[in-house]
């Protein structure tokens, strides 16, 4: 019978673990926004704050919102012109560190959207992380915010 309690401990603390890592993560300042009301790509931007003691990877991302989200970035090629391509190994946000998703850096794309980015519209998404698992969040969207300076990754409190 101890047998089967420490089993039982066992997969009840695996289990417990995900959500564990998942408060360990914060997503901050999200917007979303779209070129125009008929456009059929949409952008999603915010920081993610790793308040937990080990790395972790967003790996992914799901919505209802598009046919397909996708995780990419803003490089340059060498002909110095910036090219926007999606990201195969995830976004490493360490630990104590943010990571923020900008404008003109790394962003999450909504290709085929399912219904316009209209001002004032919560846009469901699902984060997938390597470490915390699932994170849902709704992302307002935001159609007047300014661009704000490309700033990539930003280490530290």
């Amino acid at each position: 019978m101890t047998y089967l309690k420490a089993i039982a401990a066992a997969l009840t603390l695996t289990v417990s673990l995900p959500a564990a890592a998942a408060e360990m993560l914060m997503i901050t300042d999200a917007y979303a926004v779209s070129a125009s009301p008929t456009a059929r790509t949409g952008a999603a931007f915010f920081i993610i704050e790793n308040h937990g003691p080990a790395d972790d990877r967003l790996v992914g991302v799901t919505s209802d919102a598009a046919e397909r989200v996708e995780i990419h970035t803003h490089l340059e090629d060498a002909s110095g012109v910036m090219r926007m391509i999606k990201v195969e190994d995830g976004i490493v946000v360490p630990a104590g560190a943010r990571h923020a998703l900008r404008r003109g850096g790394d962003h999450i794309m909504f290709l085929g959207l399912t219904a316009p980015f209209d001002a004032g519209r919560l846009i469901p998404v699902t984060l997938i992380f390597e470490q915390a698992g699932e994170i849902a969040v709704e992302i307002p969207v935001d159609l007047n915010r300014p661009p704000e300076p490309a700033s990539g990754a930003m280490h530290g409190g």
